[in-house]
């Protein structure tokens, strides 16, 4: 029985174990795209190399036997170098989007694509929680958001923009009419405490994502109601109908966020009381609506008050900043986005960690298709063109409209990326998607399955489908066809991959380490139905 070191931790291993197989028994965790257990390996994708006994050399650990006396080198700056320059290869050829275009424009990272899904299979309830998991607000913004998203579009492309900004409003008016604690889940209160200066978009929305998270927060406005700009920057009442905005914000602030009105920072309060008073602040005023002399110690910058750009904290610890105070803008769903981001930045200041970036979503990104790559992608839904509400702006979609609207949706975002271990590596490595990005493969998609979508352009070669189909002896299967770079994986004979994968369909979309091939979702293949 072989003993060997990794990483300077001794481990006994029976014959014929692999370093991988030994460093997991040590709760090593050596990442690895191509490994399958009960596969034999292929090493191609290089992401699990090692060093041995301070070799030049780095090996695959799926592939290297454990010998007596190996000392193993698993985690140094060089081996985490290699690996990722490896996944940085593998990236820079790799075309799909990991998240939607439409999701990487919002200022506010609302997942567009899983809502989109949402309302077209009927699943209001959980259309809620993914809005609500980013706007706070969706009836208010549904009615007076600029569309930043529709312009990221890939429907654009080929007729109109899904009309997003009317199925977010959709969410919203269901929320509304929904019991005033629906899709609300406080944790434990954990004892810390936020003063929030600003009752507008911004403030508010971070006081409810601290209040989610079990943080006392206490609101403090100079006006009589809150809403800020909302309801005091002229917004019209046939845009945004006063009901809604009172309904909604009553809604928000119901989280236990306690409000004090007619209050003004600098004449009422000082901002040393409420630095004194509360673990944290944060001031959401909007467009500085304070003057110098209310903020003492803090520098203003152009039009907004200086602070961290990814985290948002001022040069005082714990005093943050948040929406048009920091960067002035016109559209509330910015706001509403940097009062998220603040509150993350916040809750993790009040636990005692370092505050981080709100980075968006990582993603590799497609690009733009042209006319025929556009065609193969749309391939399969729904032609009809953009639907506007019948009964007009004012009444917003019913039920029929916005399903048979959310049909129209390419989902462009990877159906895969839930459990693509290429993405989750990136993230874990800081790859960068676009450090070997060469010229792109043109886009294409093998829909003949009934029960799979294979993407060639998502393809490492890792060889797993074709191990699978082999072992279960599907008649045709899969194969390596081509040479050099050329290689690819396809049915032998040119057959379709209904023909190739009979049986196995299920289980080699299960293996794919990268979402190439991927189970079909019926309610994006199928129209929807009222």
């Amino acid at each position: 029985m072989p003993t060997l070191t990794i990483d300077d931790q001794p481990v006994d291993v029976a014959p014929g174990t692999t370093i991988l197989e030994a460093a997991r028994r040590l709760g090593i965790q050596i990442p690895t795209l191509c490994h399958r257990e009960g596969c034999r390996p292929e090493t191609s994708c290089m992401v699990c190399v090692v060093r041995i006994g301070g070799s030049q050399k780095l090996v695959p650990s799926c592939a290297t036997v454990a010998g007596e006396g190996m000392a193993v080198e698993s985690e140094t700056d060089e081996i985490r170098a290699a690996r990722t320059m490896a996944l940085e290869l593998l990236l820079g050829d790799h075309l799909g989007d990991c998240v939607g275009p439409c999701r990487t424009i919002c200022p506010a990272h609302l997942d567009i694509p899983k809502m989109i899904r949402q309302i077209v299979a009927g699943q209001m309830d959980a259309a809620v929680e993914t809005v609500t998991a980013s706007i706070p607000i969706p009836a208010i913004l549904g009615r007076i958001c600029p569309e930043l998203c529709e312009k990221g579009c890939r429907r654009g492309s080929l007729d109109s923009p899904i009309a997003i900004r009317l199925l977010k409003r959709f969410v919203g008016d269901y929320a509304l009419s929904r019991p005033a604690s629906f899709g609300r889940e406080c944790v434990p209160p954990s004892g810390k405490t936020v003063a929030v200066v600003g009752a507008g978009p911004a403030g508010l929305s971070a006081a409810y994502y601290l209040a989610l998270q079990g943080h006392a927060c206490t609101v403090f406005d100079s006006f009589g109601e809150p809403g800020g700009r909302l309801r005091y920057a002229g917004v019209p009442e046939s845009a945004l109908p006063r009901e809604v905005l009172d309904a909604e914000l009553d809604r928000l602030l119901a989280v236990g966020i306690e409000l004090r009105p007619n209050t003004t920072v600098g004449r009422d309060v000082s901002l040393q009381e409420l630095r004194d008073g509360y673990d944290a602040v944060l001031i959401a005023t909007g467009d500085m609506q304070l003057s110098p002399a209310a903020i003492p110690d803090l520098k203003v910058k152009g039009a907004g008050i200086e602070a961290d750009r990814h985290t948002q904290m001022t040069a005082i610890p714990g005093v943050f900043v948040a929406g048009g105070a920091v960067s002035p803008s016109r559209h509330a769903v910015r706001a509403v986005g940097s009062g998220h981001a603040a509150a993350k930045a916040i809750s993790l200041y009040l636990a005692g960690e370092r505050p981080l970036a709100d980075h968006r979503p990582y993603t590799v990104t497609m690009g733009r298709l042209d006319e025929e790559e556009l065609a193969n992608f749309a391939k399969g839904y729904p032609r009809h063109g953009r639907l506007s509400p019948a009964g007009g702006e004012a009444t917003g979609f019913d039920t029929a409209e916005a399903r048979r609207e959310g049909d129209r949706c390419l989902r462009c975002d990877c159906a895969g990326v839930e459990k693509c271990r290429l993405r989750d590596w990136a993230i874990a490595y800081d790859a960068s998607p676009a450090h070997y990005k060469d010229r792109r493969r043109r886009y294409q998609a093998e829909t003949t399955h009934p029960d799979v979508v294979y993407e060639p352009g998502k393809c490492i070669n890792c060889g797993l489908c074709v191990q699978i189909a082999e072992r279960s002896r599907e008649a045709l299967g899969l194969a390596f066809v081509g040479r050099g770079f050329a290689v690819r994986i396809a049915v032998p004979f040119g057959e379709s991959f209904a023909e190739g994968l009979r049986e196995v369909a299920a289980e080699c979309a299960t293996a794919c380490p990268t979402g190439a091939i991927v189970l079909r979702e019926r309610p994006l293949y199928a129209p929807a139905t009222s």
